[in-house]
């Protein structure tokens, strides 16, 4: 395969199971897709913004090696596909978990790793304001997850749950576009701009933006479609 067509399959990898099963007669998650879709457009706004600005200041940029050559506003046409691609998928996971499984009881302990993670964040990104990507990420999940703690608490043990099941995927999925297993990244990171902390070729900051990620699709996702309901 030629490897301008790299991005497109790790886009294609992350999607294409979920979307499958998606129509499982115990899953019947497409019953579900006003919901997802409706946050997924509010979402993708936002990050597509964030990512333009950080790309236009040199924050990341794109491999042209790895991609198709379609670009729009400064991105390729891959990264606009990575915010469907990749919230589908854990939205999915995140409604299997919440049909399968009744985690209520562990809602004291998701609340205390909560409380956890907002203190490390937000202390994290005030010692390190000049690098952009770690305060600007951390920052806004730390006020998310505040706003998530106060507004839909409810939703934290399965968020959790789910975050953990898609964390190798994620790794291997991330960790491709950050280089492994090519000659070079297919998404450029400026160390100066974060803590230079890599997991194998993946920096830190890579967890924590796709928990803010997965954080705001889910919250969305789970206030319309209760919401639809009713």
């Amino acid at each position: 395969m030629p490897e301008k067509f790299t991005y497109l399959l790790v886009d294609l990898m992350c999607i294409i199971c979920p979307l499958a099963f998606s129509f499982h007669p115990k899953v019947n998650f497409y019953k579900q897709w006003r919901g997802f879709f409706a946050s997924y457009f509010a979402t993708s706004l936002f990050f597509i913004i964030w990512d333009i600005l950080f790309t236009r200041a040199g924050i990341w940029s794109f491999n042209p090696r790895y991609t198709m050559g379609i670009d729009l506003l400064g991105l390729p046409i891959e990264e606009y596909l990575f915010f469907l691609c990749v919230p589908y998928a854990c939205v999915f996971t995140y409604y299997l978990i919440t049909i399968f499984f009744n985690l209520s009881r562990y809602a004291k302990a998701a609340k205390y790793i909560t409380w956890a993670l907002i203190l490390f964040l937000t202390m994290t990104a005030l010692l390190r304001l000049r690098q952009l990507y770690t305060s600007v990420t951390f920052l806004l999940l730390a006020s998310f997850l505040l706003y998530v703690l106060f507004n839909r608490r409810s939703l934290l043990p399965s968020f959790y749950l789910a975050f953990a099941f898609i964390l190798i995927p994620f790794l291997v999925s991330n960790g491709i576009l950050t280089g492994t297993g090519l000659a070079e990244p297919v998404v450029r990171y400026n160390n100066y701009y974060n803590s230079g902390i890599r997991i194998l070729t993946i920096p830190f900051e890579d967890v924590f933006y796709g928990m803010l990620l997965i954080l705001i699709n889910v919250t969305g996702f789970d206030y319309l479609t209760n919401r639809y309901k009713t």
